[in-house]
């Protein structure tokens, strides 16, 4: 009852109204305000990303934010939140007025999060297919184009074998290559090598740009309602995100004052042109992609969001992280004092190292690769263990344990869940 009665007391008179509208039907459909916002995306693409913002933007709108409610028992707001996600638009109208608008209360704040949860994870999830499709367009280009390839590099082969001849003159090498493959030609199969043949770091980003006509059906709503926030880490990746924001509305087939942070050097070729212009989509392209990245590694976050948000934020701080720090310090097995723990980690770092360029010559699963602008890694696999046999008997208790199930009971319970069918 104590909990009703302060969640009552958050809204305003304004937004009770606003509240209590949630219990009527939509302009455009026989269901209620409070059963559409129920139903989150169950596709994976630009208009069900815009849509999932505008269910998240309809939530927000009531202005009911969780900055103040620290005093509230969070199981019990929890609890009271899935209560109005499950129940009837009826239930919760025949309840007391109080009663009524502490479940609708609960129900904003907890979907509010939810919805921006669901927007995001479509967004990562559509930026995921937009590579996917990429990388197979550009294998199947990679496939059409290998017969002409394998034709040239041949040519080629034989081409430079004459530069082997040591009985070849040096001042007659070039007419003799040329009596063998014409100027002409060896030029035009030169061209066509570098048109088909790809770079080693090449990860499809050609084919990426080319889905930039997917891209604006959604790139709108997203640098317009999403308010992104970022770690030291991400700040190169804020700066793009502002500076498209501002002008991505414009109809500038250039961003040459963007910021180049973000362009690396196997997108440099796609995002800046034969005449050092900055495209508009290859800039775009390479921003989404570098945005993703970020906010996978929480380098970039939003604030408001559970699984998109700042995992510093839920760290303990102040008061709370000294009166658990000794506790905290004793689990992970750390000295109390800092510098004595990194004086510790820097000393095990410094003998591994040791360790590792002691043997680093006789090791045959580590090679260096320096051919590249920079040294590169490169460690063999591990060989696969067998499974054994206690392993291969408990998988198949686990299967058996599974009952037989018709696929329509299968599309009912799924259609129970996501309301995709609806």
């Amino acid at each position: 009852l104590r909990l009703w009665n302060k969640l009552a007391l958050i809204p305003s008179a304004e937004q009770r109204s606003q509240l209590e509208m949630l219990l009527g039907p939509t302009d455009c459909s026989r269901l209620s305000l409070l059963e559409s916002l129920k139903k989150g995306p169950v596709t994976i693409s630009g208009p069900a990303f815009n849509e999932a913002i505008e269910r998240w933007k309809t939530l927000n709108d009531f202005g009911l934010h969780a900055e103040n409610l620290s005093t509230l028992p969070a199981v019990r707001l929890k609890n009271l939140a899935r209560y109005a996600g499950m129940t009837s638009v009826f239930n919760i109208a025949r309840m007391s007025p109080q009663k009524r608008m502490a479940v609708l209360v609960a129900f904003v704040l907890a979907w509010e999060t939810l919805a921006l949860d669901d927007a995001l994870d479509v967004l990562d999830a559509m930026l995921a297919v937009i590579i996917r499709d990429a990388r197979k367009i550009g294998q199947k280009k990679r496939l059409r184009s290998l017969k002409d390839l394998d034709k040239s590099a041949l040519a080629l082969a034989s081409a430079c074998s004459y530069l082997l001849k040591e009985e070849t003159p040096d001042e007659s090498i070039r007419a003799e290559v040329f009596s063998y493959i014409p100027r002409q030609k060896l030029a035009e199969i030169i061209t066509l090598v570098r048109e088909i043949a790809r770079p080693s770091d090449d990860n499809f980003h050609e084919e990426m740009v080319e889905q930039y006509g997917r891209v604006r059906r959604f790139l709108p709503h997203l640098l317009n309602t999403v308010k992104f926030s970022s770690a030291p880490a991400g700040v190169t990746t804020l700066n793009a995100c502002d500076y498209l924001s501002r002008e991505f509305s414009s109809r500038r087939q250039f961003f040459d004052d963007a910021p180049t942070e973000i362009i690396s050097r196997s997108w440099k070729r796609l995002v800046i042109n034969k005449e050092k212009h900055i495209t508009r989509r290859g800039y775009t392209l390479c921003f989404l992609s570098k945005l993703q990245d970020s906010l996978r590694r929480r380098d970039v976050y939003v604030t408001g969001s559970n699984r998109w948000g700042d995992p510093r934020a839920r760290l303990l701080q102040g008061a709370d992280w000294q009166a658990n720090r000794i506790k905290v310090y004793r689990s992970l097995g750390h000295p109390t004092d800092p510098q004595e723990a990194i004086k510790s980690l820097g000393h095990q770092l410094d003998s591994r190292y040791r360790q590792v360029a002691a043997r680093l010559c006789e090791n045959e699963a580590v090679e260096l690769d320096v051919s590249g602008p920079k040294p590169r890694l490169t460690i063999s696999p591990l060989a696969s263990l067998d499974e054994p046999d206690s392993l291969k008997r408990l998988s198949k208790m686990i299967s058996d344990l599974l009952p037989p199930v018709d696929l329509t009971e299968l599309l009912l319970e799924i259609n129970a869940h996501t309301g995709f069918a609806d």
